[in-house]
């Protein structure tokens, strides 16, 4: 039975001394039918085409003899490593690594991608890689077939983005392309690809380099749902705070801000990494969540109208915080089964009404009454009052 197997990692420039070593001993090889067309793999070896991850090293570790597996890029970076590492196979894994194809996508590009996103979109993870590209000024997309840069264009309706196109790295067929989002879903794109979505504020050339992978040096600021300049909104920090802990938005989420104010509440999910759809009629509070977003150095898309009609031709959302509108958006919101929803009201009559519209969509739903007072320090002579109805609606896991 294999105890081991060495995992080659190939980027379509010749194969190092060691890989054509491991290769030339094997009597399995597995990988991609492009890999097993190489001249290095031996004509007596037993070929398996990787489809199943899960199969294929099963099929591995029963096997009597020497194991090698054939990768694109780096096996080690979101690649075949981890599955034959699992427990239950029993494997010793050997990698043999070459340049991953991110690595080489910026490259390809001229671009540093140290402040990238990377992000895998398959059919099941599409929706959440959009959302990144959303959020984001500078995200690379490992692509599959289904959900490739046509899908990821389509998703993106409405969101201008400038998309670096690279199909088939380190072979003789590579090309590299360069065209806006809305052009993407007119080609046809040959796979294996990697997609490098740019654009969107945020994002300042002449920024200190960051020291975490992926990550924008921290805002100037600490916290999140701090007072506010302008109370436009109606809202204690308290309230947002309250509201934003219930929500909990994430990276890969899309988050809808609903009567948005002065955008806190959307400014604070997009620091958090989720991308963020802020609804407001009034167009000077539009202008307002704008100016919040680029102050923070966030992507917020603001979109201007009255709630529930706006909201039909919006992307599904994950969480929503209904700021405005009352139970007939409430139940709009309802009817687009999103995880969560956030509301809040003034007086009972209100919140009942809000927690009728959820419970009739099959949501679980909490109230709490929560009353803020702020104080001046130095007199601790009270300033101001909030007293409101918290609503927080959760859609059942089978629903």
């Amino acid at each position: 039975m294999a105890d081991r197997v060495t995992v080659i990692g190939w980027d379509g420039s010749p194969l190092t001394a060691a890989a054509r070593s491991a290769l030339s001993a094997a009597t399995l090889v597995a990988g991609a039918a492009h890999h097993l067309a190489l001249p290095e793999v031996p004509p007596t070896a037993e070929r398996i085409r990787l489809g199943s991850l899960g199969l294929a090293a099963r099929r591995i570790a029963g096997h009597r003899g020497t194991a090698v597996v054939l990768a694109d890029g780096d096996p080690g970076f979101f690649g075949v490593v981890r599955t034959l590492r699992a427990p239950e196979h029993g494997l010793e894994v050997e990698v043999v690594p070459a340049v991953s194809a991110v690595a080489a996508a910026f490259a390809r590009a001229g671009m540093p991608w140290d402040d990238a996103q990377v992000v895998v979109a398959h059919r099941r993870t599409l929706r959440r890689a959009v959302n990144v590209c959303r959020a984001h000024p500078k995200v690379a997309v490992l692509t599959s077939p289904g959900a490739g840069p046509a899908e990821l264009a389509l998703l993106l309706e409405g969101v201008h983005r400038t998309f670096v196109v690279c199909e088939e790295l380190g072979t003789d067929r590579e090309q590299v392309s360069v065209l806006t989002s809305d052009k993407a879903a007119d080609h046809n794109w040959r796979d294996p690809n990697v997609v490098i979505v740019i654009g969107g504020g945020g994002q300042d050339p002449e920024a200190e380099p960051g020291w975490l992978l992926g990550r924008r040096p921290a805002a100037a600021e600490r916290g999140w749902a701090g007072p506010q300049a302008e109370a436009g909104e109606g809202q204690s920090a308290q309230l947002r705070a309250a509201q934003l802990a219930r929500l909990g938005p994430r990276t890969g989420d899309l988050v809808w801000d609903i009567g948005a104010g002065t955008g806190g509440v959307s400014v604070d999910a997009a620091a958090f990494g989720a991308a963020v759809i802020a609804v407001d009629s009034d167009p000077d509070a539009c202008e307002r969540v704008t100016a919040a977003a680029r102050k923070r150095g966030v992507q917020v898309q603001v979109v201007a109208g009255r709630a529930p009609h706006v909201l039909e031709d919006l992307p599904e959302p994950d969480v929503v915080r209904v700021g405005g509108g009352g139970a007939e958006v409430v139940a709009a919101v309802a009817d687009r089964r999103p995880e969560r929803i956030v509301s809040h009201a003034s007086t009972r009559d209100e919140a009942e009404a809000i927690g009728r519209a959820l419970t009739e969509h099959g949501y679980a739903v909490e109230c709490a009454l929560l009353q803020s007072v702020g104080l001046d320090t130095r007199t601790w002579a009270e300033q101001d009052r909030s007293v409101v109805f918290l609503l927080a609606a959760e859609r059942p896991v089978n629903r």
